[in-house]
């Protein structure tokens, strides 16, 4: 059971009962001055039924959490409170009178005022009694509202980080298909070359499984991590491509999503460098722009050679991670033109 909302803190009870204080104040002033009842009875009459109203007003709270809409029908729910507020309200009445009766000889003038005012008292507890409950079955569908939020939001969380795992897990064997088979070719042809092949891919691979259970790295460990892909890449393709970087300072430190741009380069290898028959450079550049970090990845490509077909899942792969993790459909870009291939990624700084 969820924490009673006016007990629950210092706070809410002291605005609970400088609340009541108000009331009484107003009640005692009708009654002394407005009426003219004896001080002795006003007091007693003040103090004794709205203390009564006080300690209602909190038990309230638990008839609320226990007659619940989950749990109940709205019919026996209504049925249930008309009856409870007609029998506490009579409850009310009659335990205050005899309270004062005891404590006080009782004048004619007070027995006649409260006769008289005997159904405006009843219709003001029924009230009372419809407001707090209305009071805590709001509060009770404010709290549940917020709570269902929460789950909600903590699911698609839970979502969200199963599909970045699923799409991370895609990467790897993507990759490691295409260095195995040409690893396969090396051991005939070169076996020094596989061999240091291997050595690279295993160090390559050992950063992949540390990355694996991060969702963002810093951009000069995705950069370190590039350069020893480019480096297993170049035993293959010798003296085919070269690669340029121009990286500002100040986004060496900024997190991005890791693995994010092995896919890139992968693809650069994959549709240039592989059907290439001059030399393809690849260049790689970051700065800060408009509170983004710009990522491009730039590399020409023989626009009349035999295309390469491919499945797409490298860059399908970028632009559906950027989608799940920063919440934006505009943080993936592909131009090409002539001959010249660019990816652009945008890291929003403030996420």
């Amino acid at each position: 059971m969820s924490a009673h909302p006016i007990l629950k803190n210092n706070k809410n009870l002291t605005m609970y009962m400088l609340v009541w204080l108000g009331v009484m104040a107003s009640y005692q002033a009708n009654l002394s001055w407005g009426i003219g009842l004896e001080l002795k009875y006003a007091l007693s009459d003040n103090l004794i039924f709205n203390l009564f109203l006080v300690g209602l007003g909190l038990s309230l709270w638990y008839s609320a959490k226990y007659i619940s809409f989950e749990n109940h029908s709205i019919l026996k729910i209504f049925l249930s409170h008309i009856f409870g507020g007609i029998f506490i309200s009579a409850i009310w009445l009659a335990l205050g009178y005899y309270i004062i009766v005891s404590i006080t000889p009782v004048s004619e003038k007070y027995s006649s005022f409260f006769l008289d005012t005997l159904p405006w008292r009843y219709l003001i507890g029924v009230l009372y009694y419809f407001l707090f409950t209305a009071f805590y079955y709001v509060i009770i569908y404010y709290s549940d509202y917020q709570e269902r939020a929460v789950k909600e939001s903590e699911l698609r969380n839970l979502v969200t980080q199963a599909e970045l795992k699923s799409l991370k897990f895609q990467i790897n064997p993507h990759f490691i298909f295409n260095s195995l088979n040409s690893m396969s070719a090396l051991t005939v042809i070169n076996p020094d070359k596989a061999r240091n092949m291997i050595l690279k891919l295993a160090d390559f691979l050992r950063y992949t499984l540390a990355s694996n259970e991060r969702q963002t790295t810093s951009l000069s460990d995705e950069i370190k991590n590039i350069r020893l892909y480019l480096d297993i890449e170049k035993i293959r393709f010798e003296d085919k491509f070269e690669f340029n970087e121009d990286i500002e300072e100040n986004c060496l430190t900024v997190k991005v999503p890791s693995m994010i741009l092995q896919p890139l380069f992968e693809n650069a290898i994959k549709h240039a460098v592989y059907e290439a028959l001059d030399k393809v450079t690849i260049n790689l550049t970051a700065k800060i722009k408009n509170n983004f970090m710009e990522i491009n990845v730039q590399n020409n490509f023989d626009d009349n050679s035999v295309k390469k077909s491919g499945t797409g899942i490298g860059l399908n792969n970028i632009k559906s991670r950027m989608e799940l993790l920063y919440n934006q459909k505009d943080l993936f870009n592909i131009v090409k033109r002539d001959d010249m291939f660019c990816v652009t990624i945008y890291i929003p700084l403030n996420k």
